[in-house]
C-alpha cells in the first residue's frame, strides 16, 4: 500500500512537469535550457547562436576585423634582384680642400701644370679608371679620372656601394607595409602603444626589417602601428607605404611614381597597381624636396653632378658617375647615390636618392613622360613654388 502511494505520487508530479495546462494556463513549471557551450578557437564575424565565441575565438575575431590571420601571410612581394646593385663604376672621395686635376701623372707627382681643379667641398667622389702607388704602399696614391686627368689627395676608395633593395610586387597588398629605418640598429616593441607602461615584448626588430601594418593609434603627439598581434611599435621608427592604386590628382594615365616625404618612401604603380616600393633618402632642410606633380623629361644612365647653395660656397659638392638617374624637375632627379650610407630619411640637397640598386630598377622600369607624384601628408614641407631654386643632389 505504502509503495503504490509513493508510485502514485511520483507520476503526479511528471505530469504536471510535462503536461501542458488547460488552454491560455502558464505551465505550473518551467525547464531551463542548457547553458551555451563556447565555440571553437575560430574566427566569427557573425555571431552563432549555437556557442559563445568568447576567449580565443573573440581574440581571433578581434585580429580578423583588423586584417590579421594565423599564420600572419606574407607580403605578396620578392626581393628585387640583387644584379641589380652591381655599379659599373670605381669611386674614391676628395679631401675636402681644392683638388689640382692634371693631364699626366708625370705632372701630377711633380705638382706641375695642372689643366683644371675641383673646388673645395665636403662631398666630393670622383669615378677612376687607374690608380697608381708610387710611394711602395699599399693605398694608390694616384687616381686616374674616368673623364681624363689625374689626380692626388683621395681620401679613399669606396669600397662598397649601399646594397638595400626594395620590393618588387606581384600583386598590391591588403595593408600598408614598411620598414624598420635604420636610425638604429634595432626597434623593441610594445605590447600596447605609447609610452606609459614599460610593456615591451623582447621582441626586437632590425634596422630595415619589413613590416605589415594592421591599424594605428594616436598617443600624444606620436602614431603607434601595430605590426603583429599585440606588438607597436612608433612612427619615427618606420618608414611607411600607404597603397593607393588611384592615380593622384594630376596624373593622366595608369604609369607613375609616388613618394612620400614624411616617410621617406617611394611607390611606383603600373596599370593601377603597386609593383615596387621601397626607402628613399629626399631634402633635408632648408633643401626640400619639392611637393607636386611633374614628369620625367630626361634618363641618364650616368652623369656628373655639381653644385652649391650657399653664397660662399661652402656647401659644395662634386659627384662623378651619378647611377641610372631620372630628372623630372629642373635639376632635381630620382638617382642612384653610392655615397650614401642609409635610406629612410632626409639628407639630400633636394634630389630622391635611392640606393644603386632601387634606382636602377626604378631607371629600367621608367620611360620619359612618366608621373612622378611628391607630396607630404604632415604638411611640414613649403609648398610656395617661390621657395625653391633649381634643385642638386
Amino acid at each position: 500500500m505504502k509503495r503504490s502511494l509513493l508510485l502514485f505520487l511520483a507520476c503526479l508530479v511528471t505530469s504536471s512537469v510535462l503536461l501542458p495546462g488547460p488552454a491560455g494556463a502558464e505551465p505550473l513549471h518551467q525547464v531551463e535550457a542548457a547553458p551555451p557551450v563556447l565555440c571553437l578557437p575560430g574566427v566569427y564575424p557573425t555571431p552563432p547562436a549555437e556557442c559563445l565565441p568568447l576567449g580565443p575565438s573573440q581574440y581571433l575575431t578581434r585580429l580578423a576585423a583588423l586584417g590579421v590571420s594565423f599564420p600572419l601571410h606574407p607580403l605578396p612581394a620578392s626581393a628585387a634582384d640583387p644584379s641589380l646593385a652591381v655599379v659599373p663604376f670605381s669611386y674614391a672621395r676628395l679631401k675636402e680642400e681644392t683638388t689640382p686635376v692634371y693631364a699626366t701623372l708625370e705632372d701630377a707627382q711633380a705638382g706641375v701644370r695642372p689643366v683644371g681643379a675641383i673646388d673645395a667641398g665636403g662631398l666630393k667622389f670622383i669615378s677612376y679608371v687607374e690608380a697608381v702607388d708610387t710611394g711602395g704602399s699599399p693605398k694608390p696614391d694616384y687616381f686616374k679620372l674616368k673623364s681624363g686627368g689625374w689626380v692626388s689627395g683621395v681620401a679613399g676608395r669606396l669600397s662598397s656601394v649601399p646594397l638595400f633593395q626594395g620590393l618588387v610586387f606581384y600583386r598590391t597588398p591588403d595593408h600598408p607595409f614598411g620598414w624598420v629605418t635604420p636610425l638604429n640598429d634595432f626597434v623593441e616593441t610594445k605590447r600596447t602603444p605609447g609610452y606609459a607602461l614599460q610593456d615591451y615584448t623582447g621582441h626586437k626588430l632590425y634596422k630595415y626589417e619589413v613590416v605589415s601594418i594592421y591599424t594605428s593609434q594616436r598617443v600624444g603627439n606620436a602614431d603607434w602601428y601595430m605590426v603583429a598581434p599585440d606588438e607597436w611599435v612608433e612612427q619615427t621608427s618606420l618608414g611607411i607605404v600607404f597603397p593607393d592604386t588611384t592615380p593622384p590628382q594630376g596624373v593622366v594615365g595608369d604609369r607613375w611614381i609616388a613618394v612620400n616625404l614624411y616617410e621617406q618612401t617611394l611607390a611606383v604603380y603600373q596599370d593601377r597597381q603597386l609593383v615596387f616600393a621601397t626607402l628613399v633618402a629626399t631634402g633635408l632642410d632648408p633643401f626640400f624636396t619639392r611637393p607636386g606633380v611633374f614628369q620625367i623629361y630626361k634618363r641618364l644612365e650616368s652623369g656628373v653632378m655639381s653644385g652649391a647653395f650657399e653664397t660662399d660656397r661652402s656647401d659644395f659638392y662634386y659627384l662623378e658617375d651619378v647611377p641610372w638617374t631620372l630628372y623630372y624637375d629642373q635639376a632635381r632627379a630620382l638617382h642612384g647615390a653610392y655615397w650614401r650610407t642609409a635610406f629612410g630619411f632626409p639628407q639630400s640637397h633636394g634630389c630622391i636618392n635611392l640606393s644603386p640598386g632601387d634606382a636602377h630598377w626604378l631607371f629600367d622600369w621608367a620611360q620619359v613622360g612618366d608621373w612622378v607624384y611628391i607630396w607630404d601628408p604632415s604638411g611640414n614641407t613649403p609648398t610656395d613654388p617661390a621657395y625653391y631654386n633649381e634643385g642638386g643632389a
